[in-house]
Order: structure tokens, then sequence, then C-alpha cells
């Protein structure tokens, strides 16, 4: 995925991420270009809120020192940055040119890749541990892009996915997507509408770990509030991911601005920050 957080919960999920020879195609390609429209906005604003999962998605895949970790889907780069702080040896991936370029200025002489998690350019069993998270949902076929999370990683080594919680858990899904939703461009003709909450459902997580051929080991849910010091931080981060790219482009920015401006005054506390409180979901296998 070419980001973290809200855009998983986005009609464009759906959409396929493809590419050849490590260069994204079709989809990618445009996510890619979506995401890195605002990367540092995201890179500034929006990626840290992520912390609490980052944080227990290392911890369910047992990074420390010298272990040799694949970030699929690394965003900016910060999940990669923490398990470099813990000792490890890091390789990342992502579709969006704009946020590698972040990823690499904080990774100086890590392997930091373009390209695509239905076909990742990785040997057979080159990591201890491999993470994907709130990416593998962005791949037209979920299935594919586990077999390639498992098939890099080492036997007995571990792979942590992590998707959103349920949407009663989640209040930027139930308070923000379903208006944002009514300013996406259409589906194309035949596609599946998405559904931001398939992998929360009981069992769902672990069913896809399951059908990939591992041993789920570990499941778990952490609290991540989304928090910005104003309503001005809350839009900058949010307008860079992707999923409201497409709506801006798609509907105007100021029709997008108005989602949010109704949204955060519904969450804004006394001293004037913005806070949204969500709930993700990990689970983490091990490849027998």
């Amino acid at each position: 995925m070419s980001g973290r957080l809200p855009a998983s919960a986005g009609p464009l999920s759906s959409r396929p991420l493809t590419c050849t020879g490590g260069i994204p195609m079709g989809s990618a390609r445009i996510q890619g270009q979506l995401w890195g429209a605002r990367a540092q906005d995201w890179a500034a604003y929006i990626e840290q809120v992520g912390l609490p999962l980052f944080g227990a998605t290392l911890d369910a895949a047992r990074v420390t020192v010298g272990t040799r970790l694949l970030d699929a889907g690394c965003g900016a780069g910060l999940l990669a940055l923490l398990a470099r702080f813990r000792g490890a040896q890091v390789a990342a991936l992502d579709a969006s040119p704009g946020l590698l370029a972040i990823a690499r200025r904080r990774l100086p002489g890590a392997d930091v890749r373009e390209g695509d998690l239905e076909e990742l350019p990785f040997a057979d069993a080159s990591f201890d541990a491999v993470v994907a998270v709130n990416s593998v949902f962005f791949a037209a076929d979920m299935a594919a892009a586990m077999r390639e999370l498992v098939r890099v990683a080492r036997r007995g080594g571990r792979v942590v996915v992590t998707a959103w919680g349920p949407p009663e858990k989640c209040e930027f899904l139930r308070d923000v997507m379903p208006a944002l939703a009514l300013l996406m461009p259409p589906l194309p003709p035949g596609a599946t509408p998405p559904r931001p909450g398939a992998l929360s459902e009981p069992g769902a997580l672990a069913g896809l770990l399951q059908a990939a051929g591992l041993r789920v080991v570990e499941e778990g849910e952490v609290a991540c509030p989304f928090v910005f010091p104003s309503a001005e931080a809350s839009w900058r981060g949010h307008s860079a991911a992707g999923v409201h790219q497409a709506a801006i482009a798609h509907s105007g920015e100021a029709a997008v601005r108005a989602v949010y401006a109704d949204a955060d005054r519904a969450h804004m506390r006394p001293d004037g920050s913005i806070r949204y409180d969500n709930v993700f979901l990990w689970a983490a296998g091990e490849r027998p």
C-alpha cells in the first residue's frame, strides 16, 4: 500500500495493484501518483497516528537485533525506521515514488524498492519476518499477495498482517467514510463494491493467513486514535491520503474539505485538537 491508515477504508481499496519487473502498472501506477501528491504532508501529519499499531506489529513479528525484516507497503517508512531502532536489517517496498523518496531519506542504506505486493522483487525465504500494515487489501488478489508474503519469509519466520477493526469501533469509518464515498468516482462496470470491514469480521484475518499456508500463532487488536493538534493539521494529513486525492480529483477540494469540516467539528476537543478513536486488528502466522 502506498499509505497506512485512512486509505484502507476507501473505494480504491478494491482496485488492483500490479506490476511487471518491479514497475507498477495499471491501478498501482494510479495509486502511486495519488499517494505521492502530498507525500510530505502524509509523513508529517498522519503517518505518526499509526504508532500504536506499528509497535504492536513489530512485537508480533518478534523484531529485534539482527531480524531480517520486510515492510511490505511501507508508506514513508516510519515503521521500518522503528524496526531499525530495534536493530533490524530492514527492506521496504511501496507503490508510491513520492512516499519512497521520504522512506529512503529516513532509511539510508536500506533496500527500499518500488513494486507490488502480488509480485515481490525479493528471493524466496529472504526474511525472518514480513509485515504488511493495512496494505494487503489493496491487492486485486489478496490471496496472491499473501502467497508472496509467505514466499519471501523463511521457514519458521513470521508474517504479520493488519486491518481495520469493525466499523462500530472505528469512528473514522463511521463518521467520515460514508460521506466521502459519495464524492468518489464511480466504480468501473462490473467492479465489486468495496467492503472496508471485510477483514474485521470474526475469523477473516486469521483465515487469510491460514489460506496462505501459515500457522496462526497470535491475534490481537490495538487502540489507534487519530489525534491532530488542529483541524488544519487533520485536513492536511487526511487530504494527503490517496483515497482523498481521488475524491478531490472527482468532486473538487471544497466538497471533500466540507466533509472534514463537519466531521472534525464533531470530534473537536476543548483545546481545538481533533480525535477519532479507532481499533485495528492484527494477526501473526508462522511459515511451517
